[in-house]
């Protein structure tokens, strides 16, 4: 097993700045990539970021893409999501995830989640 621990979450207002960390620990040999997810009440969990923890690929959302950056340090087993020009749409229960498979923006190829770390924009 995986087990991922988030962190870095809070309340922000728009057009500040955030950045997660999501620590990895256990059978981290198994992944092969790394993402950030988010969902708020009501709606799906839905994709924001990944990238492939050998190769450093990286994947993003059309929301994420220009605002947000996602890393990674491998000797840490640590991934971050840093989140610039917030929006008030971007509050959410953001979560990190890892696949052993090669579909990193489909949320269903993704075998061990974080508990959610919670992010609040305001206006």
């Amino acid at each position: 097993q995986v087990q991922l621990v988030e962190s870095g979450g809070g309340l922000v207002q728009a057009g500040g700045s955030l950045r997660l960390s999501c620590a990895a620990s256990g059978r981290t040999f198994s992944i092969w990539a790394m993402g950030w997810f988010r969902q708020v009440p009501g709606k799906e969990r839905e994709f924001v970021a990944a990238i492939s923890w050998s190769a450093g690929s990286t994947y993003y959302a059309d929301s994420a893409k220009e605002r947000f950056t996602i890393s990674r340090d491998n000797a840490k087993n640590t991934v971050y999501l840093q989140m610039n020009s917030l929006k008030p749409e971007d509050t959410a229960v953001y979560y990190c995830a890892t696949t052993q498979y090669r579909y990193p923006t489909v949320k269903q190829e993704y075998d061990y989640w974080g508990q959610g770390t919670q992010v609040t924009v305001s206006s």
